[in-house]
């Protein structure tokens, strides 16, 4: 079987099959990513479609500088700052509808299918869902940059071009309203992987 940068080569040279190899490796991971981050299925599937199709368009400049994993995931967040950019600008619109849809949005079907099977994890996982829907989009995205990508805050820092000391406090508070929800008075460490590894994994 093909090595990743054999399958890299291949698809820089035009060979979709290859291209389509590397995709399954990796579609699972970023669609994760893009449903934790945006929380709507309809959204999560375009942002991920996006994100392949930047991805097949850029992939002739890859240059082996880091993983392709790496690489992937610098698109996948470009993507999501895009993505809340266009957002941002209707607001007001999204707001109302939110209201209309008495907040329906946030028990989706793809949450739903990653609930565990006994009613305890049932409701970890809801209240942990409940609390990444309660942050702002920038810190949910920072929150699962560090938990869910094991990226180190500088990493985080230097990607979304901002100061180490706001996405420290972004994770900070993000970390205090699980707690919160979650009714829970351990280290974050602690809890994190029992609880939160259950959706963010």
């Amino acid at each position: 079987m093909s090595s990743e940068d054999e399958l890299i080569r291949l698809a820089q040279t035009g060979d979709t099959d290859a291209f389509c190899l590397l995709a399954e490796a990796y579609e699972r991971r970023i669609y994760s990513l893009a449903f934790h981050y945006c929380r709507e299925r309809q959204d999560a599937e375009d942002l991920s479609q996006e994100v392949w199709l930047k991805a097949y368009a850029a992939l002739r400049r890859f240059r082996y500088e880091s993983t392709f994993y790496t690489w992937l995931r610098k698109i996948t967040i470009n993507c999501f700052l895009n993505h809340r950019r266009a957002r941002s600008s209707h607001w007001r619109k999204e707001i109302l509808d939110t209201a209309a849809l008495d907040g329906h949005e946030i028990q989706s079907e793809a949450g739903a299918s990653l609930l565990e099977s006994t009613l305890q994890n049932r409701l970890v996982v809801e209240k942990v869902m409940q609390a990444l829907a309660d942050v702002t989009p920038q810190q949910r995205l920072i929150f699962l940059l560090k938990h869910q990508e094991g990226m180190t805050y500088a990493e985080i820092s230097k990607e979304l071009g901002c100061s180490l000391g706001t996405v420290k406090k972004s994770v900070s508070r993000t970390v205090a309203k699980l707690r919160e929800k979650l009714g829970v008075e351990e280290e974050p460490a602690n809890y994190m992987a029992s609880a939160a590894s259950g959706i963010l994994g």
